[in-house]
C-alpha cells in the first residue's frame, strides 16, 4: 500500500503547521466567545460587587479545564460542570436575605427562571453578584475542556449556551453579542477545516441558530405596560413620566424630555404630599434597578419605626394608570383594588393590572414627622439589610465623584447635615433644564463635572450617589408631586407632576424625603404650559374635562409650583418641594410636540433606527446568510444565477467558459461530475433528451477543439455560447418567455 498522502498535498511539516494554525484560529474564536458572555457577567459584579471574586473564579475554572482536559472523559467533565453549577446555586440561595429566601417557592423559582429567559435583567436579582459568580464557572470549564480535547464544535456550543442566556436576559449589548456569535462561528469553522480540509456547514448551522435566538430575544418583550403606554416609539423626545413612573423595574437616565398637562388622577386628602409610585435600590451607572420579588398585599403593612402621623388619601384615576400613587409610608389599602395589590421589597405599592378612568382606592399612610433635631440624633447604626442594599455603588464610580462628595459633606457631623449640605449644593450649583444631552458615562460623574444643567432624574441620581459615597444610605424614588389644589382637600395631578426625588434612611425613623431639584425654575414653566394648552384648545389638562381621551397633543415641558415647606415633610424640612408640578413629562400618551411647538406645522422627520436595532438587524442578516449558505436550495439558486450571463473574449476562451456553464447546468439537473471522470464520459452518462443532447455534444466538441486542438472560429464560439444560453433559459422558468 502506498503511504498516506499528506493533507492538501503538503509535506508533513507544513501539515503540522497548518493544523496548529487551525487550532490557533479555534482558540481565538473561543476566546472571543468566552469574553463576550464573561464580560457581561463581570459588569454585573462591577455594579453590585464581587468583581474580584468573579475574576478569580473564571481563572480557576479555566485552569481546571486546562489541567484535567487531557485526563478525564466527557462524562466526568459533565459531572464536574454539574457540581460547579450546583455549588453556585447553593451559594446563591445562601446569600439571599431571609425575607427573599422565604418567598422562593418552587413555583417562584420556575417563574423567575422563565422571566430571566424572557428579558428579566440579571441586575434585578437581589444577589446579582453572587449569581454571576455562581453561573460563570460551569460554561467556562466545559467549553475550554472541550477545546483542550479539540472538540471545538462542543466547545462553541457550551459557550453559546452562556451567551444565549445573557442575550435572553437583555444584559448583552449588540456589540458583545456580535463578538460572541462571530467567535462561535470562527471556532466551528476552524474545527471543520482541521477535520475535513474545508467547508463551513456546521458553522453555518450554529451561526443561524444563534442569530435566530438573538433576534427573537431582542424583538419579543414580556414586560407589561400601562394601558396608556405607547406601542410605537416616540417620534420626539421621551417623556419623563414614561421613563420614570411607567418604567416599572428599571429606570434609564435619558437626555432631553417633554411633558404634558393632562390630568392623570385626583387625590382627596387633608394634606398635600409627594405621591410615590416606586423606589429603586441598585445604581448601575446609567440608571436604576429595583431588586427583589413583590408579594401580594395581605393586610396592614409595617409602620415606620419613628414618629409619624396618619394621612388618608383617596385616589381616583382620570385615565388609565398602571401605578398606585401614595404618600410614604403606605400601611393599608382599601377598595376593590386591594385584592389586586402587590407590595415591593422597598415598601411601595403596585397594581396587578391597570386602573381605568373612574376607579378609585383609599390608602392610609403613616408619614414620618421627626424633627430636625431627632434626625440629627438618629445616629448611623443602620440595619444590615439597609447597608447592604442602599450603600451600593458600582466599582467604576470615579474618584472625583467621591472627592467632590467629601468636599461638600465630608466635614458635616451627622447624616442629616450631610444630606442637607448635598441637597443645597446641587440646588445652587446646577441649572434646571429639560433640554440636555444623554449622558455618555456614569450619570453622577457627568452631571457633577461635565453638565451645567439637568432635570429631576439627574439631581436625584447624583444626590443618592454622593450620599452613598459618604456612607449614608439613600435611594432613588419616583412618583408625582402634590399637584394643583382645587379645593381644600382635593388635588389634581397631571403628567407634568411626575418627578424623581431622594429618600434618606435614618435609624429609628425610617425613610425621609429630600428633593435637590431647584423648584423656582419649574414654577413659571408649569403656568406657561397650561396657558399654552388652554390657548390651543387641548383637552385633558383641566379638571373639568379630565376624562378626555389620553393622547391629545399638549404640553411638552416640565414645570411645578412648589412651596418653601411641605407640611408632610418630617420635622418641617424645607426641601423646596413643589406643590403643583414637577419634572414629569407628558404621560405615555402625550403626543406632544417638542417644547415651544404647537399642534400645527410640518410633519416630524421619522427618526433613524437605534443603534441596537441596527445591530440586531445585522445579526439577522448574518443568520439568514448562514442559513442560506447551508441550504441546498440557496446553493442551487446561487449556481443558477452564476451561469445566466457570460462575458465575452477571444473565441477559444468563450468556448471554454460556455463549457464550464454547461457542466454546472448539467450538475444541477442531473449529478456533479465525479473526480477523475472525463467530460466526454460524463456527458454520455447523463440522460439528456434530444435535441438537448445534440447541443451538449456540439458544445463539447467545440471545447475539445479549443482546449486541445487548433482552436475555433468566432462563428463557432458564437454558436457554442448561443446553445448554452438557450439551455440555461430552458432550465430557468422565468426566462423561458424570452427564448
Amino acid at each position: 500500500m502506498s503511504a498516506e498522502r499528506p493533507r492538501y498535498g503538503l509535506p508533513e511539516r507544513a501539515r503540522r503547521l497548518d493544523i496548529d494554525g487551525d487550532r490557533a484560529l479555534a482558540i481565538a474564536g473561543l476566546l472571543a466567545l468566552t469574553g463576550s458572555y464573561a464580560s457581561v457577567l463581570w459588569e454585573v459584579t462591577d455594579v453590585v460587587g464581587r468583581s474580584g471574586e468573579f475574576l478569580v473564579v473564571v481563572a480557576a475554572a479555566l485552569a481546571l479545564a486546562l489541567v484535567v482536559g487531557r485526563f478525564v472523559g466527557v462524562r466526568v467533565a459533565l459531572g464536574v460542570t454539574s457540581v460547579l453549577l450546583a455549588l453556585g446555586l447553593v451559594g446563591y440561595l445562601g446569600a439571599l436575605p431571609q425575607s427573599q429566601a422565604q418567598l422562593l417557592t418552587p413555583e417562584r423559582a420556575v417563574s423567575d427562571t422563565i422571566a430571566l429567559l424572557t428579558g428579566l435583567s440579571i441586575l434585578r436579582l437581589v444577589g446579582a453578584g453572587v449569581w454571576a459568580v455562581a453561573i460563570v464557572p460551569g460554561p467556562v470549564f466545559l467549553s475550554w475542556y472541550f477545546a483542550v480535547r479539540r472538540r471545538y464544535v462542543a466547545a462553541a456550543a457550551a459557550g453559546g449556551v452562556a451567551l444565549g442566556l445573557v442575550v435572553l436576559t437583555g444584559d448583552a449589548s449588540g456589540l458583545r453579542t456580535l463578538l460572541g456569535v462571530l467567535g462561535a462561528m470562527v471556532t466551528v469553522a476552524a474545527a471543520t477545516i482541521e477535520r475535513h480540509g474545508g467547508g463551513l456547514r456546521q458553522a453555518d448551522v450554529l451561526t443561524a441558530l444563534l442569530a435566530a435566538m438573538i433576534v427573537a430575544s431582542a424583538t419579543v418583550s414580556v414586560l407589561p405596560g400601562a394601558a396608556g403606554s405607547p406601542v410605537l416609539p416616540d417620534r420626539g423626545s421621551p417623556t419623563v413620566e414614561a421613563s420614570l413612573v411607567d418604567a416599572e423595574d428599571e429606570v434609564d437616565v435619558v437626555g432631553s424630555i417633554r411633558l404634558s398637562p393632562e390630568v392623570r388622577f385626583t387625590v382627596d386628602s387633608p394634606r398635600s404630599a409627594y405621591w410615590g409610585t416606586a423606589a429603586y435600590d441598585r445604581y448601575t451607572g446609567d440608571g436604576w434597578v429595583r431588586t427583589g420579588n413583590v408579594r401580594p398585599y395581605d393586610g396592614r403593612l409595617r409602620e415606620p419605626p419613628g414618629p409619624s402621623e396618619e394621612l388618608e388619601q383617596t385616589v381616583t384615576a382620570e385615565g388609565a394608570i398602571s401605578v398606585l400613587p401614595a404618600a410614604w409610608k403606605p400601611v393599608e389599602v382599601d377598595g376593590d383594588v386591594a385584592s389586586q395589590t402587590a407590595v415591593t421589597p422597598q415598601g411601595t405599592l403596585q397594581p396587578d393590572g391597570t386602573l381605568l378612568a373612574g376607579e378609585s382606592y383609599t390608602v392610609t399612610s403613616q408619614v414620618p414627622n421627626a424633627t430636625d433635631d431627632q434626625l440629627r440624633a438618629a445616629g448611623t447604626d443602620y440595619p444590615d439589610a439597609v447597608s447592604d442594599a442602599y450603600l451600593q455603588l458600582p466599582a467604576s464610580t470615579t474618584d472625583r465623584v467621591r472627592e467632590r462628595s467629601a468636599e461638600v459633606a465630608g466635614d458635616e457631623p451627622t447624616a442629616y447635615d450631610k444630606a442637607v449640605a448635598i441637597e443645597e449644593y446641587l440646588e445652587s450649583d446646577k441649572e434646571y433644564s429639560l433640554d440636555v444631552p444623554a449622558p455618555g458615562g456614569d450619570v453622577a460623574d457627568e452631571f457633577l463635572f461635565e453638565m451645567d444643567a439637568g432635570y429631576c432624574t439627574y439631581y436625584a441620581t447624583t444626590m443618592v450617589v454622593m450620599l452613598r459615597s459618604q456612607g449614608v444610605p439613600a435611594r432613588f424614588v419616583t412618583g408625582y408631586t402634590p399637584g394643583e389644589q382645587v379645593e381644600n382637600d382635593s388635588y389634581v395631578v397631571r403628567g407634568l407632576n411626575a418627578h424623581a426625588w431622594v429618600e434618606v434612611y435614618f435609624p429609628d425613623v425610617g425613610w425621609v424625603r429630600f428633593d435637590p431639584t431647584p423648584s423656582g425654575p419649574r414654577e413659571s414653566v408649569e403656568s406657561a404650559r397650561i396657558e399654552e394648552a388652554q390657548a390651543n384648545g387641548v383637552g385633558g389638562f383641566d379638571p373639568a374635562d379630565s376624562n378626555a381621551t389620553p393622547g391629545t397633543p399638549g404640553d411638552v415641558s416640565e414645570s411645578p409650583t412648589p412651596t418653601d415647606t411641605d407640611p408632610s415633610a418630617p420635622g418641617g424640612i424645607t426641601t423646596t418641594e413643589p406643590t403643583n408640578a414637577t419634572d414629569a413629562p407628558a404621560g405615555p400618551n402625550a403626543g406632544a410636540a417638542t417644547p415651544g411647538s404647537s399642534d400645527s406645522g410640518p410633519l416630524p422627520v421619522p427618526a433613524l433606527p437605534s443603534r441596537r436595532t441596527l445591530l440586531v438587524a445585522l445579526v439577522g442578516v448574518v443568520g439568514l446568510g448562514a442559513g442560506a449558505r447551508h441550504s441546498r436550495t440557496a446553493n442551487r439558486v446561487g449556481q443558477l444565477l452564476s451561469i445566466q450571463v457570460q462575458r465575452r473574449g477571444d473565441p477559444d476562451a468563450d468556448v471554454r467558459r460556455a463549457n464550464r456553464r454547461l457542466m454546472a447546468l448539467l450538475a444541477q439537473q442531473y449529478r456533479p461530475r465525479r473526480p477523475g471522470e472525463t467530460r466526454r464520459a460524463y456527458v454520455e452518462s447523463v440522460p439528456t433528451p434530444e435535441p438537448t443532447a445534440a447541443s451538449v455534444r456540439r458544445v463539447l466538441d467545440l471545447y475539445e477543439r479549443a482546449q486541445y486542438g487548433d482552436g475555433v472560429t468566432a462563428a463557432e464560439a458564437d454558436d457554442a455560447v448561443e446553445r448554452v444560453d438557450r439551455l440555461v433559459r430552458e432550465s430557468t422558468p422565468l426566462l423561458r418567455r424570452f427564448r
